[in-house]
């Protein structure tokens, strides 16, 4: 198996790159909600990143991906190699990171739960 790493830059239909990944890696220092983890996640892939901004509520530590503190990198390697060596775990916790995607934020359900937030604001500011 080669060991390299591409740098693609900005790309259309991520979705494509995405799933044909095994793992994904966040290291971010800031981050507002994880989008990036929860497309890879509807993509069947599991992420490790680290717990800051809105991303525990995105990926549940051990189940969906894992979550390690920022600049862990131990950490986060242990559980990259954790998974990468367990096939079937990782097929596992793929599909159970897209069934969460799917079920907890997929626009369907998400923009009426927006809407009705906004609503509410709005009533109460009249």
């Amino acid at each position: 198996m080669p060991k390299k790493v591409e740098f693609l830059g900005k790309v259309d239909r991520v979705n494509e790159k995405l799933s044909i990944a095994d793992l994904m890696l966040v290291p971010s220092e800031l981050e507002s909600f994880g989008l990036a983890a929860l497309e890879g996640m509807a993509c069947e892939v599991p992420a490790i990143a680290t717990r800051v901004g809105g991303v525990p509520e995105v990926i549940e530590h051990g189940r969906t991906g894992y979550l390690a503190e920022v600049g862990d990198v131990e950490t986060m390697a242990r559980c990259a190699i954790e998974i990468l060596s367990d096939d079937k775990r990782l097929r596992e916790m793929g599909m159970l990171a897209r069934w969460e995607a799917q079920s907890r934020f997929c626009s369907t359900k998400i923009i009426p739960e927006y809407e009705r937030f906004y609503e509410r604001v709005l009533e109460r500011a009249a």
